[in-house]
């Protein structure tokens, strides 16, 4: 059954992503990172246990191509990366849902034990297997919990996320990169990925205005310089 549920969730994003090329850049990264992306599947996240499914994998891979598509390029591994990191780490925000599989599930978890434990106290229960699996993963990386479990899904996200940081600062070898990455941590620099588009207002940018923008925070080679004969 979860198989098939997230099946529906990767169709689903296919057909948003087909259609979201028919609208502005802007629009598009607006819909992707607050609507059709994690936040569209984070109550599945929440409440199964979806860590390793394969079917995660397909749809980081949906949001991928919609990026490229958004900055007309092709992204690195790196590169994707970055894109899916939150808009504070100075990126587009549009997070992996592998990434989120197993924050998502032992925040939900932890957050809901005392009342599990009020509900079942009169009846013998067997542990949660999911739990001690996700806390015995999480711990491998990050160290034990403290008790009792927070139930915030930032405490157990920010794990991964200073990893995923750490790798992608060490892949930069430039210093022309790493200045581009820091300068792209500045606070309010990536304030303009959360104003809406409204014209009116002067807030929408055109498509070109997108695609360099967002290639520029991820380092993506916007322009090929023609050779001369």
């Amino acid at each position: 059954m979860l198989d098939l549920t997230w099946a529906k969730r990767c169709d689903e994003l296919t057909r948003a992503t087909e259609r979201l090329a028919s609208i502005g850049a802007q629009d598009t990264l607006t819909f992707l990172r607050a609507s059709f992306s994690s936040p569209k599947v984070l109550h599945l996240l929440r409440c199964s246990p979806s860590a390793g499914n394969h079917a995660l994998q397909t749809f980081d891979s949906h949001l991928r191509s919609a990026i490229r598509k958004i900055t007309n390029s092709a992204l690195s591994d790196i590169q994707w990366l970055q894109a899916s990191m939150p808009i504070a780490h100075g990126d587009p925000g549009v997070r992996r849902v592998s990434s989120l599989a197993i924050p998502a599930f032992l925040a939900s978890a932890a957050s809901t034990l005392p009342l599990q434990d009020d509900i079942l106290s009169l009846c013998p229960c067997a542990t949660d297997t999911f739990l001690d699996q996700y806390l015995s993963t999480w711990s491998s990386s990050a160290g034990p919990p403290p008790d009792p479990l927070p139930g915030k899904q930032s405490f157990w996200d920010k794990p991964g996320l200073l990893t995923d940081h750490a790798l992608i600062e060490s892949s930069l070898v430039e210093p022309s990169q790493r200045a581009r990455f820091l300068a792209a941590q500045v606070p309010q620099s990536g304030d303009w990925l959360l104003a809406l588009p409204i014209a009116n207002c002067g807030l929408r940018l055109n498509d070109e205005a997108v695609r360099v923008a967002v290639g520029m925070r991820l380092g993506l080679s916007l322009c090929k310089v023609g050779v001369s004969r």
